[in-house]
């Protein structure tokens, strides 16, 4: 096992280089980079107003320069702002300058934040973590039990019309449903009983500790909601149908007739063996609701999270921001997925990583 765990780390070594390499080719290709928008707000023209960029095929070349937002400008000008962003390198020196800062864990300053990565990241972290925590946690914590008890009363009425209510509610998109949770509780139409934005109220700080627990639960509350109300669905169908497969296995079969319990069966050998393809499922599960899947809840709860962020920095192309949340996350998701390895061994024995040879 412990031979297993080393390889996996030293694996993510190359992994992280690949994604990062792929991802910064990519990059160099999409148009409308910092450079390109800082020229572009020197010639006075705003692209969300939806102004166009002077000058002719002339001016670029006096300037000397490929950019299209250059035209008209002093070379010199164009050459400190390519200098400042540190697009006056060629594309692969860049590359080994930023695999050199992300060695030590430097991942640089946001283009148009005026602040370091880090601190922006972990600015934004705790509601990415809030929503991501607790969103997971509820959603385990009602689809496994949910699950097992619609596997052993599978064909009942009790299965059908559970399933009815989790696939209605999988069929609403979260931002709906969100709107909806406004409209009813947050002062939309009805009820005023939770706060429309953020994640704490002002004068938290002044709070008692038990104030502010429940404080921050009452600003939880609708967000989580929203997150987790179509959520159920998968989950829940995915721990049913392991279990169905699991129940109609032979040593269930042989258990039983041994004269075992019906609660020693499901619990003692059915349980630990169908909750293999749940563990597996979690670090993907997890990463999608840090990130894309808490978007939308962000941006309609006015909760500043990671998800929020990675979307502004792409549109933006805040190159640092980009490519500090892709490093993060990436890791997060290669060791989130080597503990689910090591969790599958521990529940099923016959899990015998040391002979792998990868």
């Amino acid at each position: 096992m412990l031979a297993y765990i080393l390889r996996r780390l030293l694996f993510i070594l190359p992994t992280l280089l690949g994604i990062l390499l792929i991802n910064f080719a990519i990059i160099q290709a999409a148009p409308g980079g910092p450079v390109e928008q800082t020229l572009a707000r020197l010639e006075g023209l705003d692209g969300g107003v939806g102004g166009r960029i002077a000058g002719n095929a002339g001016d670029v070349a006096a300037s000397g320069s490929a950019y299209r937002g250059a035209q008209g400008l002093d070379p010199a000008i164009v050459a400190e702002i390519e200098q400042r962003f540190g697009f006056d390198k060629p594309a692969h020196e860049r590359f080994l300058i930023m695999l050199g800062n992300y060695a030590r864990l430097d991942f640089g300053q946001s283009f148009f934040r005026n602040i370091d990565v880090t601190s922006l990241i972990a600015e934004k972290l705790p509601v990415s973590i809030s929503l991501g925590l607790w969103s997971t946690l509820i959603l385990y914590l009602v689809s496994i039990p949910l699950g097992v008890a619609k596997a052993v009363r599978h064909g009942t009425p009790f299965d059908l019309w559970s399933s009815t209510l989790i696939i209605v509610g999988h069929a609403v998109p979260p931002f709906l449903f969100a709107m909806l949770l406004i409209i009813l509780f947050s002062g939309g139409s009805y009820l005023s009983w939770f706060p429309l934005r953020g994640l704490t109220s002002e004068g938290f700080a002044e709070l008692s500790p038990v104030r502010q627990v429940l404080d921050y639960l009452w600003h939880m509350a609708l967000p989580i909601t929203a997150l987790v109300a179509g959520g159920f669905a998968t989950l829940t169908l995915l721990t049913k149908n392991s279990f169905l497969d699991e129940i109609g296995k032979q040593y269930v079969v042989t258990a039983r007739a041994k004269g075992l319990a019906e609660r020693g069966v499901l619990y003692g050998h059915v349980f630990r063996n169908a909750m293999l393809v749940i563990i597996a499922g979690m670090p993907a599960a997890l990463l999608g609701i840090f990130l894309t899947g808490s978007l939308l809840i962000e941006v309609i709860f006015s909760l500043d999270g990671i998800g929020l962020l990675s979307f502004e920095s792409a549109l933006n192309r805040d190159y640092p921001v980009v490519f500090g949340t892709l490093f993060i996350f990436t890791l997060f998701g290669l060791l989130l997925k080597l503990v689910s390895d090591v969790l599958c061994a521990l529940i099923d024995p016959r899990i015998d990583f040391s002979s792998r040879g990868h």
